[in-house]
């Protein structure tokens, strides 16, 4: 947290952490997966000559941020000014907000440039937000660099990539007070999808308007050096980033069961899981009760609309290994109902009270967002390091 000291050290270790039993229900974080997956991440990305830019939206964590980063310093992408304000403290300097800018939001955006030093752009999708952004630094003195969303596939928001006249004029709004970087895209629809052929073409699809809108905005006689992509889903399956200077990406890192229905991680890939201790049974209804209900793992149930509805989480061993079609098939605020999925032939484990077990969660940022720090699993299994994180906006 901050003001701890633990933003300007190297990740936390506690070698008699390990001999402390957890209390349930408490966030566990496998550093062995997490150092992988950010490994083959960076290995693709370079072979396709771009930069990683690690969006740490999931992480909230200088300890997580630190290995996902290609320098202490950054780049890095945060979708909260609480984050930025975390991060530059903890030495981060190159940071993209990556919410459109509310022109209220301003001078905590100026503060942060100052006080620590860090070259914190903005985005934003509107003449409106531009003029606000041109007052602002006609006002203050500070050049902020800005970037203008394009709209990707039509998920959320941007302008769209072949507006040349609202491109054209978002730039020009910006004037000579601000620094306009160029353009960044999140290919949102992309996490709808499962098909690798189909994944592909979302990341051409996202690639092909980033470039469109970067070429209208240099026609134009407008600075455009940066043009930044990224979506987990499309970073993994981009073939060719001609073109893009940057891709952005940040649930890879530690993985889910919904990126896994998407097929952007594998189930062994999933690098966060929630401690769980049994607490008591149903046997007439075939259920095991846990104590972590949906405030431990949150209510997001994004699996339901895939192929494999993985109720509120995949049941594993304290090791980490899946049991056999055993979910969270229902969970209440401080309660977790597992059971078999429907139709299953496999035989619900005999798992007595006080036995302890691993639930992978359905989303990642969902899932840590309950928590204010990770027990980090060593290559033993046993707890080798706590890793702050925050939340808040």
């Amino acid at each position: 947290m901050p003001g701890t000291g633990s933003e300007t050290k190297s990740p936390s270790r506690n070698p008699d952490q390990a001999s402390i039993p957890l209390p349930t229900p408490c966030l566990l974080l496998d550093e062995a997966r997490l150092r992988a997956n950010l490994a083959g991440m960076r290995a693709h990305l370079d072979r396709l000559g771009v930069t990683f830019r690690p969006h740490l939206k999931t992480a909230k964590s200088i300890d997580v941020a630190r290995l996902a980063m290609t320098g202490p310093a950054g780049p890095a992408m945060v979708s909260t000014l609480r984050e930025a304000e975390y991060f530059a403290e903890g030495g981060v300097r190159d940071m993209i907000y990556g919410v459109g800018i509310a022109p209220q939001k301003l001078d905590r955006v100026g503060a942060i440039r100052r006080r620590w030093g860090a070259d914190l752009a903005v985005v934003l999708d509107s003449i409106e937000q531009a003029d606000a952004v041109a007052a602002w630094a006609a006002r203050t003195g500070d050049r902020l660099p800005v970037l203008i969303e394009v709209d990707a596939d039509g998920h959320r928001s941007g302008v769209k990539p072949a507006d040349a006249a609202l491109l054209e004029a978002i730039g020009r709004a910006l004037g000579t007070g601000a620094d306009l970087r160029g353009v960044l895209l999140h290919a949102g629809d992309s996490y709808g999808l499962s098909d690798p052929e189909d994944l592909a073409a979302a990341a051409e699809c996202e690639r092909a308007a980033a470039v469109t809108a970067a070429t209208i905005l240099r026609e134009a006689g407008l600075p455009c050096p940066v043009v930044s992509v990224g979506s987990t889903p499309t970073a993994r399956y981009a073939r060719n980033l001609a073109g893009i200077t940057e891709v952005r990406a940040g649930v890879f890192m530690f993985g889910d069961l919904f990126q896994a229905g998407v097929g952007s991680v594998a189930i062994d890939d999933i690098a966060l899981s929630v401690l769980a201790t049994v607490i008591g049974y149903r046997r007439d209804k075939g259920w095991i009760i846990t104590d972590a209900g949906w405030m431990a793992l949150s209510r997001d149930r994004g699996t339901a609309r895939q192929a494999v509805d993985q109720g509120y989480g995949v049941v594993c061993d304290r090791a980490g290994r899946p049991y056999p079609d055993l979910i969270v098939a229902d969970a209440n605020q401080e309660h977790g109902i597992l059971a078999l999925r429907p139709g299953s032939g496999a035989a619900l484990p005999d798992l007595a009270i006080g036995a302890q077990v691993r639930i992978l969660p359905n989303h990642a940022c969902a899932t840590a967002a309950q928590y204010d720090g990770y027990h980090v699993l060593g290559a033993d299994g046993r707890v080798a390091a706590v890793w702050p994180r925050i939340n808040g906006w």
